[in-house]
């Protein structure tokens, strides 16, 4: 394939196929599912999908550049650790797992895992030939925005990931700052035409971006699509996020539901890679009133597969993104995605009311991306919150409507001091807000510490 048509348009792939324009509409976007039950949008057989035979990975193709990528990608911005160290050893079992059972793509920063999740990457990845993965990293914001900090990181990855090219390259965390933020970043600087300059060079095969919190800076991007050419965005998406997502911000506005993101990037002829179908694992642990109408459908399946799964049925998706940790859960997720079995009319509609039931549940939207740590007064932030969530999942949050609200409560202490030493408890959060900036699901996390204090404070 020559470089003129790895940069072919939308509308100029059409015309080498010779199509007319509703044909080849229907050869690009067959079996989108643009909304909860949409008839006419329902899956059916996407030719961009293939999935040969049973047993074997999902695959979606880059209309790009004709790649073939694996419908799962392998996010490593949390890997294998023991003694709170990266087990190499474990990330290259790992690794040579996912690419002997067909995943192909794996995301990275230059952030993850305290400044050397490239670093990791690089050596699992160059025991394997050049050809059989594509690995994404990113323009992570470290504080410097001049133009020759944004080169140096560049090179960096380059050297890090020990590869000559860089297959899918992103800006990353778009959005928070709003257009300011983008100008200063991007823009005003040259770094966006710099990265445009190398992938002209063939040193990135793919520019994209990813995007957090304000949507006028997606919409930009996308807008000025014909001078920037992006091939893809990846965008936060899963079944509550679909259409809830300005509803599960803890309090502070998202501007946008994944249902119009996708959308947008389907009309512009871009796709997307998915980050966080689990919610930060929230849809893996689902309350249990809606497990049980989860297993009557499919006795076998996982609450993460039906999460995974409607990700996947979506036909613009080109990769979804799973942090696996461990053997377990990536065996899993390759089951779930070998071949991915989409869902069906009847199985969207549940997921809707499913969403529409945990969107008014008061959870605190973290990932546990950890961005927002170390904390500088010691607060477990992520662990607090993923304690807070659980509760509320299992059915066991100290309601004060409910009728053994004192011993919820009892139990929910017990389980607190159990649960953290006390430098990490939530009462030890100052206010200072150093959290806050730097939290891509912009969550007010001292205000939301402050459930947790206001629950414990009486008993600790």
């Amino acid at each position: 394939m020559s470089k003129d048509d790895t940069n072919l348009s939308r509308r100029d792939f059409i015309k080498r196929l010779g199509m007319s324009t509703a044909s080849a509409a229907i050869f690009l976007s067959i079996g989108s599912l643009s909304s909860f039950g949409s008839e006419k949008n329902n899956l059916k057989k996407n030719p961009s999908t293939t999935s040969s035979n049973s047993g074997s990975m999902t695959y979606r193709v880059n209309r790009h550049t004709g790649d073939k990528v694996s419908l799962l990608g392998y996010g490593m911005m949390r890997l294998p650790s023991k003694d709170g160290v990266v087990d190499q050893e474990m990330v290259n079992k790992e690794v040579d797992y996912a690419i002997a059972h067909g995943i192909n793509y794996f995301d990275t920063a230059p952030v993850y895992c305290g400044g050397k999740s490239e670093i990791y990457t690089g050596i699992a990845l160059h025991r394997h030939p050049r050809n059989s993965y594509y690995v994404a990293t990113k323009m992570s914001d470290k504080g410097d925005h001049s133009l020759e900090a944004g080169k140096r990181m560049f090179e960096q990855s380059l050297k890090n990931l020990q590869v000559d090219y860089i297959d899918y390259y992103l800006l990353h965390a778009v959005g928070n700052g709003g257009l300011e933020r983008l100008n200063e970043r991007f823009i005003d600087n040259g770094l966006l035409d710099y990265l445009c300059q190398e992938r002209d060079k063939g040193r990135i095969k793919n520019l994209g971006f990813s995007y957090h919190g304000d949507v006028r800076v997606f919409d930009w991007l996308l807008d000025h699509n014909d001078k920037y050419k992006f091939t893809f965005v990846q965008i936060e998406m899963n079944y509550i996020d679909w259409r809830h997502a300005s509803l599960n911000k803890g309090g502070w506005k998202q501007d946008a539901d994944a249902e119009y993101l996708y959308n947008k990037c389907e009309k512009v002829g871009v796709q997307n890679v998915v980050m966080e179908p689990l919610l930060g694992g929230r849809l893996a642990n689902i309350p249990e009133k809606y497990r049980k109408q989860l297993q009557e459908v499919r006795p076998d399946a996982t609450p993460a597969s039906w999460a995974f799964r409607w990700v996947g049925s979506h036909s613009n998706i080109l990769t979804t993104l799973s942090g696996m940790t461990t053997m377990n859960v990536l065996v899993e997720n390759v089951n779930t995605f070998s071949p991915l079995d989409p869902c069906t009319k009847s199985e969207n509609e549940l997921l809707e009311k499913i969403a529409d039931g945990m969107s008014g549940m008061p959870v605190v939207p973290c990932t546990a991306c950890n961005y927002c740590m170390p904390c500088p007064y010691g607060v477990n932030i992520p662990g607090n919150f993923a304690y807070y969530n659980k509760s509320i999942n299992e059915g066991t949050f100290p309601d004060k409507t409910a009728k053994d609200y004192k011993e919820r409560l009892s139990n929910f202490i017990d389980g607190y001091k159990k649960t953290f030493k006390e430098e990490a408890w939530a009462i030890q959060c100052m206010d200072c807000e150093a959290c806050m900036p730097k939290c891509p699901q912009q969550i007010r996390i001292p205000n939301q510490l402050s459930r947790i204090v206001e629950l414990t404070r009486e008993g600790l």
